[in-house]
């Protein structure tokens, strides 16, 4: 009964006509598309495609407005991941700009003194901050394929932290929340409290004097500045203070580096996302191989039998990557095996149509042999159709919560990424093993998916999005939406979503499930949890035409996406 139920669900067709509303029609342009996570970033990165600047110098321009007008995911103290796809049909190209360890770290520096994990010692203390990567990454992507100086991307950010912006309720509400911890560090009160400790508000202007000296003197003196430099001296005095362990070799050695990024394919689209030390653009090709096999248009949106498929086959992708993955300078990783169609073709038998696999009962595969939250997305195309795909974070919402005494910005808390301890949770619940135990120098693990999806050998569709552990299967919900359901792109990004990740054993649902779909989930054996809404994903679409399509998610009020 169970499986006749889970597959008597309304058709396609009914499904797209439930969503399609006015508040689905995606943002339009033929000379350029950016869609961020802020308003402000959005428009001074259409202005660089409007003056003729590409895709990279409109991205990197955002990436550092981003720094001034979101602190709690935008950042310069973090680090992140870049596709960039030439509109040309050249290579896909990485740069991995993801934070590393400090040279002292060690394996146990996370445990107490009988073993045991001190869970706030990786999150809320100087000892929780990676070597940051953002500032030599933007500028990477812009010496390797960009038009404008460092400078000249910088002008933007380094106005909006002088002159300052005018604050909408979401940062508002986001530094009451978080007041408690941020307060407890002086420089964190002082940057960006008033005098009273009382938040900024709606309305209000807000600005940032001492993280525009800073991109200033970045802007005039270059990268140095940051890792060698100024700036490189008060991360070091602030470390030095607290407790923390970068020291100023470690700036002056950090470098970001090309990676090639996964490559899969999912009916008859190439899917390029991001390579380990990210974990996200793996599991979202293994996850697409086994679904592959399965007729997931005629289930239906967010039907019970889809939601069933997609949940199985998450858990067995999130169970592998408690296995295998780590930062592949230090370990290797069987991404050919993990991402190949044999291997989906083995764990699609283990998944029944009518009843959910306990957790308990499915460890790490067997893949082929080993072979030589809080997070902000953007995406961008530009008129000669070259599109970037970027996240970058500081973790949890505002990182560790520590400001640099006199430089203006959040350092982050990336290395509870790293498993503290093989078989202990981090914060999102996520399970690590030896692969991805803290060593120094290593980049920790991540799940942030920049994702570009190419047709007949085009630039198709960008997308990526921040939030934790359910950043991968966002990210795979709005390529099902477009590539299963033949959703426009703003509908893709709106409609509710699904995630599973073996452990906790439950399928997390936003608002908008259909009750009876729960009842059917809940009789085929799953737990189903409806909790807050999902990531923020910023996507883009061309059309066979050459039309750019934008969605920004409304999940992040101050989203946005322009077109020209």
């Amino acid at each position: 009964m169970v499986a006749c139920a889970l597959l008597v669900i309304a058709g396609t067709a009914q499904a797209q006509a439930i969503l399609e509303g006015a508040r689905h029609h995606p943002a339009e342009g033929r000379y350029g598309m950016v869609a961020t996570s802020h308003h402000l970033a959005t428009d001074v990165a259409v202005e660089v495609l409007q003056q003729g600047g590409n895709a990279v110098d409109a991205a990197v321009t955002a990436g550092f407005a981003l720094a001034v007008t979101q602190p709690r995911s935008g950042n310069i103290g973090g680090g992140g991941f870049m596709l960039y796809a030439p509109g040309d049909g050249k290579p896909v190209e990485a740069i991995d700009y993801r934070e590393k360890a400090p040279a002292a770290a060690t394996e146990t520096m996370f445990q107490d003194e009988n073993g045991n994990v001190v869970q706030n010692r990786s999150r809320f203390t100087h000892l929780a901050a990676g070597v940051p990567g953002t500032v030599a990454g933007l500028a990477m992507a812009l010496e390797r394929y960009g038009t404008l100086t460092l400078k000249q991307a910088l002008e933007p950010a380094i106005r909006l932290a002088r002159d300052g912006f005018v604050v909408p309720r979401r940062f508002t509400e986001g530094l009451e929340q978080a007041k408690d911890r941020l307060q407890r560090w002086p420089a964190t009160r002082q940057t960006f409290y008033k005098e009273d400790g009382s938040p900024w508000q709606p309305g209000e202007r807000f600005r940032q004097p001492e993280l525009a000296a800073t991109l200033q003197r970045i802007a005039d003196q270059g990268t140095g500045d940051f890792y060698e430099g100024e700036t490189a001296r008060l991360i070091v005095e602030e470390m030095t203070r607290n407790g923390g362990l970068i020291t100023l070799d470690d700036l002056k050695s950090y470098r970001p580096t090309l990676r090639q990024p996964v490559h899969g394919t999912y009916r008859g689209h190439d899917i390029y996302s991001m390579s380990p030390p990210s974990s996200g653009g793996t599991h979202i090709v293994q996850i697409l191989n086994i679904l592959e096999g399965f007729p997931m248009a005629d289930f239906g949106h967010n039907s019970a039998a889809a939601i069933h498929h997609m949940a199985e086959a998450m858990k067995l992708a999130y169970a592998d990557r408690s296995e295998y993955l780590g930062d592949t300078d230090f370990v290797e990783v069987p991404l050919a095996g993990l991402t190949g169609k044999t291997y989906a073709d083995e764990l699609r038998k283990t998944i029944r149509p009518d009843l959910a696999r306990p957790a308990s009962e499915i460890r790490p595969g067997t893949p082929a042999a080993y072979e030589s939250p809080e997070t902000t997305h953007f995406s961008v195309v530009d008129r000669w159709g070259n599109a970037v795909s970027n996240t970058y974070t500081i973790n949890f919402s505002y990182g560790s919560g520590i400001t640099v005494a006199g430089a203006g910005f959040l350092l982050n808390n990336e290395m509870d990424d790293f498993s503290a301890k093989p078989g202990v949770p981090n914060a999102y619940g996520l399970l690590g093993g030896a692969a991805n135990k803290v060593e120094p120098g290593k980049r920790m693990l991540s799940s942030m998916s920049p994702t570009i999806v190419r047709k007949s050998g085009r630039n198709f569709l960008v997308t990526g999005s921040p939030g934790g552990s359910r950043i991968i299967t966002t990210t795979l919900q709005v390529l099902l939406n477009v590539i299963d359901y033949g959703m426009n792109i703003q509908t893709a990004v709106d409609a509710p979503r699904i995630h599973h990740q073996w452990l906790p054993d439950q399928i997390r649902i936003e608002q908008g499930i259909s009750p009876d779909t729960i009842r059917l989930l809940q009789g085929a054996g799953h737990t189903v949890v409806t909790d807050a809404a999902m990531g923020a994903i910023q996507s883009i679409l061309i059309d066979e035409n050459g039309t750019l399509y934008g969605g920004a998610d409304p999940r992040r009020s101050t989203s946005s996406a322009k077109g020209l």
